[in-house]
């Protein structure tokens, strides 16, 4: 598995690059499912995880927290128990310039020349706010939905905030 780099190589204010259509050997995203449990039910409880400041998410941390969150709130409320939707979607193309290390790395690597690099990955633009996964269940299940967002906080790079609704 190749090495994750550090999020300050992708921070900043550029410009979004999604374009799929024109970029070659773009990587699947991991998220597989964007919505599990009972799509159909209409339960009475929504739970929302909501990111606190902008940021991006890489793929690979919403998969995971959408795992830990569905993991945690099945085997307290059943598969039919609940709905879980992850709310936004990784469209931003993460590049990386590879700079070769180690003797003789002058002559392989091109420095900053073309530096465009390749594609490592892809990525969700999150604002201040924005809502990331709503989990909607029952109100016997209100505290354990609560629980399951909380530790799907964890897996993701930014402060988020769970807020509660009823009816």
């Amino acid at each position: 598995m190749a090495k994750k780099n550090p999020a300050h190589m992708f921070r900043g204010k550029k410009k979004a690059y999604t374009r799929k259509k024109y970029i070659g050997g773009v990587p699947a995203s991991r998220i597989t499912q964007f919505d599990v449990g009972d799509t159909k039910a209409d339960f009475a409880v929504k739970v929302t995880l909501s990111a606190q400041e902008e940021c991006l998410i890489r793929h690979n941390a919403l998969e995971s927290a959408r795992v830990t969150a569905n993991r945690y709130i099945q085997t307290h409320a059943g598969r039919d128990g609940y709905h879980l939707k992850v709310r936004i979607y990784p469209h931003h193309v993460l590049r990386h310039n590879k700079i070769a290390q180690g003797a003789g790395a002058d002559r392989v690597s091109m420095g900053m020349r073309k530096s465009f690099g390749r594609t490592v990955g892809t990525a969700a633009r999150v604002n201040s706010g924005q809502q990331l996964i709503t989990l909607s269940t029952t109100e016997e299940f209100a505290l354990e939905a609560k629980e399951a967002l909380r530790k799907s906080s964890h897996k993701l790079p930014t402060p988020c905030s769970i807020k509660v609704n009823q009816g």
